[in-house]
Formats: structure tokens, sequence, C-alpha cells
């Protein structure tokens, strides 16, 4: 079946170059679902130990000013000597990383008690937000400020965490206040691998930048408040999308969560460019295979289906040859009788009639003897094309029967029917007028005997053929360039009459 149509090869052929393809798409979906799987698992890691770290450290800056509250609520504390006064507030915060100064400040805002010195040192911190926020909020509790530098010390980036103090009746008694180095979440954060795309910012809930990586200085202490990412870190306590970042515009997947107690936001991101990238160089391996794959079936498919295209012209040609007379292009002796067969059996069966032509070119033989065989050749091609011009129904048969003789099959035709095909015959071929000195006539010229089923009884499709010969060779006795039609009579040799004499 493959063989007889070559177009399923090619459509096979690429049938499987497309479930080949189909595959590799499916599995490069999946390798490119795990890559981002693997990268969401990583920054959820990350991004829990962050909180966990964050959380603890912030855990133990409050505990240590909630030691420094209820030390000054101890009796006798505030008229112990200031060096043991010193000792008994502020020992809590020996084990505080990264926490600056701790300061207990008057309802003025001045330093009463100073972790970092004493006497304290003379400031006023009234005017920082930390002040004025517990000053103004009894029950704030614990309060995270803005980024600011602080005043003791007039260098590193700090924030400040602070509670009310509360005098007997309610009223405000003060602030103890700590103060947080920024540098502690820079080393933290520099201590995780994002990839050279990846990012991780803490945030204030408002929105003021505390620390980001990639570490830029100016960025710190910028209000977010209105950006696509801030706003979806504002939906849910935690979650993860696909954004774009508003101060460098790069994309990435972003992981996010509130810190538990704390007004904080972290997020945890990395550049879709980092989380695809060793996907990006297999799957252009990959790709390249399959492609060069595809590309191999579907041209194999090609070149075999030429060959079979080959094949199939070369069977056809060999078809045609055994069929055909390689001179005049008609079907030659065999083909023929098996068309004689074929007709007889179902004029038989069908009550058709059945003719038959037989045609011999007049005195060919000193035609070939006076022009040479090139130009007898000549006169046969000539001969069967006048034949074929004249022969045009579907069903009948014209052949080169042998040498200068041809052959008409003529279905469902009678008697008067198959004479005036044979006499427009005859007649073609005499109009061609091709010269033939040795020939009464001058010109070449055929003689056609023809015979019917139709009102004679013929037993076997042999018969029919013999009797178109009988009267063909009637037709030559009579003078040749005639067409005769076969006609029973008692005497074998003299049964035949003349249908069309030639002149």
């Amino acid at each position: 079946m493959v063989t007889r149509r070559p177009n399923i090869v090619i459509a096979i052929s690429i049938v499987l170059a497309s479930a080949i393809l189909a595959i590799a798409v499916w599995v490069l979906a999946q390798m490119r679902d795990d890559a981002l799987r693997r990268a969401q698992d990583s920054v959820f890691n990350v991004s829990l130990l962050i909180e966990r770290d964050v959380s603890r450290n912030l855990e133990i800056y409050d505990l240590s000013l909630r030691a420094v509250i209820d030390g000054l609520k101890q009796p006798g504390v505030l008229d112990l000597d200031p060096a043991l006064r010193q000792m008994v507030l502020f020992d809590g915060s020996a084990s505080a990383k990264d926490l600056g100064s701790l300061l207990v400040v008057d309802e003025a805002g001045n330093i009463r008690f100073d972790s970092q010195a004493n006497p304290p040192r003379k400031i006023n911190v009234a005017d920082r937000d930390y002040f004025k926020v517990q000053r103004d909020s009894p029950n704030v509790g614990l309060y995270l400020s803005h980024p600011f530098i602080p005043k003791v010390t007039g260098k590193d980036v700090s924030i400040a965490l602070s509670r009310r103090i509360s005098k007997p009746d309610g009223s405000f008694g003060g602030v103890v206040v700590g103060t947080m180095r920024l540098t502690y979440f820079r080393s933290l954060f520099a201590g995780m691998n994002l990839g050279s795309g990846g990012s991780m910012a803490l945030m204030l809930t408002d929105g003021t930048m505390l620390m980001r990586r990639p570490y830029d200085p100016k960025i710190i202490g910028i209000g977010l408040a209105g950006t696509a990412n801030y706003s979806r870190f504002l939906t849910q306590p935690s979650g993860d999308f696909f954004g774009t970042a508003a101060i460098d515009g790069v994309e990435r997947w972003y992981a996010f969560r509130h810190i538990d107690m704390y007004p904080l936001i972290l997020d945890v991101a990395l550049s879709t460019r980092d989380i695809y990238v060793e996907w990006r160089h297999r799957a252009w391996i990959i790709g390249s295979l399959i492609a060069a794959l595809d590309l191999t079936i579907i041209a194999l498919a090609l070149l075999f289906s030429q060959q079979l295209r080959h094949r199939r012209a070369a069977e056809e040609e060999l078809r045609m040859l055994a069929r055909t007379d390689g001179l005049t292009g008609l079907n030659n002796r065999r083909t023929f009788e098996e068309e004689v067969d074929a007709e007889w059996r179902r004029a038989q069966r069908n009550g058709w009639a059945l003719s038959m032509l037989l045609i011999d070119v007049d005195n060919f033989k000193g035609f070939n003897d006076l022009y040479g065989h090139s130009a007898g050749d000549d006169a046969l091609v000539t001969v069967a094309r006048s034949i074929s011009q004249n022969v045009r129904r579907p069903g009948d048969t014209a052949a080169r029967y042998g040498g200068e003789e041809f052959a008409v099959l003529l279905p469902d035709t009678d008697a008067a029917g198959a004479a005036h095909i044979a006499e427009k015959i005859r007649a073609a071929i005499h109009a061609r007028e091709l010269r033939h000195v040795a020939s009464s006539h001058h010109v070449l010229t055929v003689s056609v005997g023809v015979a019917t089923t139709n009102g004679h009884a013929f037993a076997t499709s042999r018969a029919l053929i013999n009797a178109a010969d009988e009267a063909l060779y009637e037709a030559k006795d009579a003078g040749r360039n005639r067409v005769m039609g076969y006609r029973a009579t008692v005497h074998t040799h003299a049964r035949k009459a003349a249908v069309t004499p030639g002149h």
C-alpha cells in the first residue's frame, strides 16, 4: 500500500515528526515547571530563614527594652549608685547583636539614662518619630521607626525600637528606645545566594524601604507606596507573583511575607532570567536535536517518496512498453487479443454487437524497398496516427497487429457503423498523399476488412478475427485501397462482398 502511494510516506513522517516534537515540547514544559518549582522552594526557604532571624533579633531587642522598663519600676533602683544603676538597667542589652545605644528619655525628649555613657549625653530626641508616636499613642506597644542617623553617634543609618514609659496615673513618662544598625540586615541579606539578578528587600508596612539587595544607599528610606508590587504585598499575609521592580525594571518572581508581630514586609525575588537560564540552555540543546531529528525524518521520507515515485514511473513505463508497440505507440498484439477476449465475453453476456477492423498497408514491401526502412517506419507511424484520430471512443481499441497490419476493436458497434469508421480511416490515409510510385494508386493506401458479430454467430473471438482477416484478403484481391465486409457463403474463398470501393 505504501509503495503504491508515496504521499502516505510523507504523511506518516510528518505525523511521526509532529509526535516527537509534541513529546519534546511537553518534556521541556515539564522541565520549565520543575525549574520554577526548584526556584520557588529555594526562595521560600531563604525567606523563612530571614524571617526567623529578624524575628528572633527583634524579640531580643524588645526584651531588652522591657527589661529597662521593669528595672525602672523596681523600688530603689533610681537611688542606686550611677554605676550600679547602669548595670541593673542595661545588663540585658549585652547580648543584643547590632544594637546601638539603649536610652531612657524623659517626657521632654531629653536623655535621662544612656547605656553608652554615664553621665548621659546631652541630646534631645523630641523631634524623632518614635518619640512622637509613643507620646501621642498610649497603646502603640513596640514601635519601629523610619531610618535615621543617630544623634549620639552621627553615623550608621539605624532604626529605633521604642516602648512607652507610663507614669502611675497612666500619663506619658518618657520612652525607652534602642537603636538598631541597618548593617545587620545588609549582612544578613549578603549571606543569601539569589543569583546575579535576584533581589531582597525589607520594608515597613507603610512602604518605607529599610534595606535592599542589591544594596544602594540612595534607596534606603524611600517610599514604595503606590507601586504595583507594594500594592500586591498588602493584599495578603504572604504570597508570590511575577512582577517588575519599580526600582530597576527587572522582571522577577516574588515571594513575600509579613513578619509576624512586627510591622515589616520581607520580599525575596529571583530574576526570571536566572530561574530559566539552565532550562534555556538545555531547551536549546534538546530543541536543536529534536529539530534535526524531525528534519532528518521528513527529508528521508521525501527521498524515499521520490524513489517510490521513480519506481512507480519505471514500473508504469515497463507496463506501457509491455502493452504498446514501440514504433507507433498503439497497443501491441498481445494487449489487443486480451481486449478482444474481454469485449467478446461482454458482448456475449449483454447481447451487444462487436466489430473488428483489420487494416493492412498496400504494397508495403515495395515501399520499403523503394524508399528505405526509415521511410517505411515513418509511413507506419502516419498510418497509426490516422487510425488513432478516427478511433476516439473510450471503449475502442487500436493496435499494431504485426508488421504493416493494424487492428481496431469497436464494442457496441454494428456493421454499418464499423464500415463507416473503416472508410474514414482509409480515406484519411489516402488523403495524406504519401508518394508510392510502386503502387497502382501512386500514393500510400490501406485495405480494410470488417467483421461484426451482429448477424453472424461466431463461436469464438478468434473466429471473429479470422472473419475480419478473410474480409481483408478479399479487399486486397479486389484491387486494394478499399473496405470489405465479411459475409458467410458456402465457398470458403468466395464469401465476401464489396462494401466500399476505393475509387
